[in-house]
């Protein structure tokens, strides 16, 4: 089972990339578990036909016995979907929701019980804080990508990060893989994102470009790669599943 841990600032189309990598590899035969550790829980919501599913923290505020058919959703190509979820807006930690959804999925065996070949963690990366570095810990995610444009703020979100993971390198954790150039088509963005890589001593895996499919899938609730499993930027999203997953 590969783990790999996907971060990124949010609006940076973090999920977006995600759910398309989970689908191309689903498209494959590849069984692929996503799950969404972000407060507003829509990782999964473009395997899920733009519904948003059930979050761990709902459901355990819900119910006093947990399942794990009641966190635990197939999606679209038969995608594991998971969202964490976050506290009640205005109470507690969302950090601290990550830790416990994480430590729910564990006590219920969730990884021996479905086995997937591939799990995929989506992780808002405003924040880098003990939760929302919980992906990186040990036992989790063997490597982090970053999303990320040539936007400001999405640069100086993937720095915090690439410093985060760096710092739990020395612990034997996660490694950092790279960056993810999803572009916004501003001035000079390539050389923003590959000055910035620098700057992080990593390299920019894979650029992917602007493309008016992608919003015409998530309009339909769905991936590009389910939408318009033919199209360039279909192949797009399947090329980077190679070069992350081989």
């Amino acid at each position: 089972m590969k783990k790999i841990a996907v971060y990124g600032k949010g609006g940076i189309g973090k999920s977006t990339t995600v759910s398309n990598l989970s689908a191309a590899l689903a498209s494959k035969g590849i069984k692929v578990m996503q799950i969404g550790c972000d407060p507003k829980a829509d990782s999964t919501r473009n395997l899920t036909k733009g519904i948003k599913i059930p979050t761990v923290l709902d459901i355990l505020r819900e119910k006093d016995k947990v399942e794990l058919k009641d966190i635990v959703m197939e999606g679209d190509l038969g995608v594991l979907c998971v969202e964490a979820g976050g506290p009640v807006p205005g109470v507690g930690c969302a950090g601290r929701g990550i830790i416990t959804a994480f430590e729910k999925l564990e006590e219920l065996n969730a990884y021996e019980i479905y086995q997937p070949d591939i799990v995929i963690y989506d992780v808002l990366g405003d924040v880098v804080c003990g939760g929302f570095a919980m992906p990186i810990r040990g036992g989790y995610a063997e490597e982090v990508c970053i999303v990320t444009s040539g936007e400001m703020m999405s640069l100086y979100a993937a720095s915090n990060i690439a410093h985060a993971v760096k710092s739990f390198g020395k612990r034997g954790y996660a490694s950092l893989k790279g960056l993810i150039l999803n572009a916004k088509n501003i001035e000079k963005e390539e050389e923003l994102v590959r000055n910035a890589a620098k700057e992080i001593e990593t390299d920019i895996i894979y650029k992917i470009e602007r493309n008016p499919l992608v919003q015409r899938a998530e309009e339909e609730g769905k991936t590009v790669v389910s939408a318009f499993p033919e199209s360039d930027m279909a192949l797009e999203y399947k090329k980077l599943t190679e070069l992350l997953f081989g």
